[in-house]
């Protein structure tokens, strides 16, 4: 076994989930801390606009991203189930599989995001006077979604045998990368919002290349050889059954949160920085949150492709208990210093008195949100990932809607809208509770049979 790699199916739980859980939030943290630079960036050197229009495109953009890393996590389980098994040339096919149709999805989405990318702007309600930068930002940022995708793919390929620390060392590169780049198209070559796109595409073409590279490198059956790389039906077949379901599960937090970021945007310029910066900051308790998510969903995976059911119930409980700790102090960590974070974006009191509004909503009730990582990462590393999407779907999608349409309607105000966070996440945590507990239930009665 390389260093990099984590024996899940032997040994102490905890330990090696924080060896796996720990870099793979870092990688979550750091490539939002350099998505933060685009708006930092801009707010500082650009306006509050420029800004703005940045912010205004995170939720089409995770719409987009999020459905393909959710497909990306069912390649993650396939691999894992058939490293558990020991079936080596499953593995190579699935790894190959997961390299060209990652490729050619982001191709489609390119092509698609590109012909309706005005329309979907107009749809969330972006101002008048942010809207042309807001479509120059989008339409430079969706040339990049084949690298993208591939490197949401490759790091699923890498956390399948228990290695994130690589995507990590990657991720390091890139986004010093972007980070230069941003400086460099905005101070030095005098661009905007399309400045910040751009630099975002190279580096993200940075990150993919290296991970394929070092891919070319690794042993078989990870080892990607380029004869080799090819749709296989059969695997594809296991890749979308789980995939696509998470996919949709994380592509309903993004639809959900358009639907905010639309009524955000209603609410003014100002109100949309705040967001936009309060959003940049917020999402860093979040990776760590997501982080132990794919750590049980990936050790869940291996161990129930070996036939270690009791391990599997183990793996959930320490996620659960852990998960749930260090989202508590992380979420404490940001509201001590939430004004100081939300000032390096913009200087504005004003945002940064909104920018806090927003935190103090969404970082006080993060914990729950942890409960419902865990349940849903459990069940789909058992294969069961249907069902957390549906109950996602309608306890986060439904209720955020219904809210942005009836109360955020009769009142439009900002906390009005910030409270639908925590009153969709504990109804959603707690059908996911009550499915993972009725999903054992049943599991536990198909073995004994």
């Amino acid at each position: 076994m390389k260093r990099t790699e984590i024996d899940m199916l032997n040994g102490g739980i905890c330990g090696k989930l924080l060896m796996f859980a720990l870099p793979l939030a870092f990688t979550g943290m750091l490539q939002q801390l350099f998505n933060a630079a685009d708006v930092a960036v801009v707010g500082r050197f650009v306006g509050e606009n420029a800004m703005a229009a940045v912010g205004s495109n995170s939720a089409v953009i995770g719409l987009l991203v999020n459905g393909f890393i959710g497909i990306a996590l069912g390649a993650n389980v396939v691999i894992s189930n058939f490293t558990g098994q020991g079936d080596s040339e499953s593995v190579s096919k699935c790894v190959h599989t997961s390299v060209l149709f990652s490729i050619i999805g982001g191709i489609f989405i390119t092509l698609i995001g590109e012909k309706y990318a005005p329309d979907i702007l107009e749809l969330m309600s972006v101002p008048e006077e942010v809207f042309p930068m807001s479509l120059a930002y989008l339409r430079i940022y969706l040339l990049g979604m084949p690298v993208i995708f591939l490197y949401n793919f490759e790091s699923a390929i890498f956390r399948s045998q228990g290695d994130t620390r690589t995507p990590l060392f990657c991720l390091v590169i890139s986004g010093i990368a972007n980070v230069l780049l941003n400086l460099l198209f905005v101070c030095v070559v005098g661009m905007d919002a399309d400045g910040v796109a751009l630099a975002t595409v190279i580096s993200n073409f940075i990150s993919s290349a290296l991970l394929f590279f070092l891919l070319c490198r690794r042993e078989y059956p990870i080892r990607i050889t380029l004869s080799d790389i090819k749709i296989h039906g059969d695997v594809l077949k296991k890749i979308v059954r789980i995939g696509l379901p998470a996919g949709l599960q994380s592509m309903v937090f993004s639809l959900s949160n358009m639907c905010i970021q639309s009524a955000v945007n209603s609410l003014g310029s100002e109100v949309m920085a705040a967001s936009s910066a309060a959003f940049n900051i917020e999402i860093l308790a979040y990776y760590l949150i997501n982080s132990f998510g794919q750590g049980c969903t990936t050790f869940v995976g291996q161990n129930y492709g070996a036939g270690q059911l009791e391990r599997c119930r183990k793996i959930t409980k320490r996620s659960l208990i852990i998960d749930v700790a260090v989202t508590l102090a992380a979420s404490l960590i940001i509201l001590l210093f939430g004004t100081p974070l939300l000032k390096i974006f913009n200087d504005n009191p004003a945002i940064a008195e909104l920018g806090m509004v927003r935190l103090k909503y969404i970082l006080t009730w993060e914990f729950v949100n942890a409960v419902m990582e865990i349940m849903s990462g459990a069940m789909r590393g058992y294969g069961y990932s249907l069902v957390p999407a549906v109950l996602t779907f309608a306890g986060v999608c439904g209720i955020r809607i219904a809210w942005v349409y009836t109360v955020f309607a009769e009142n439009s105000s900002f906390d009005s809208l910030m409270m639908v966070y925590p009153v969709s996440w504990i109804v959603t945590a707690a059908a996911l509770v009550i499915a993972y507990l009725l999903y054992i239930r049943k599991l536990r009665k198909r073995v004994e049979i």
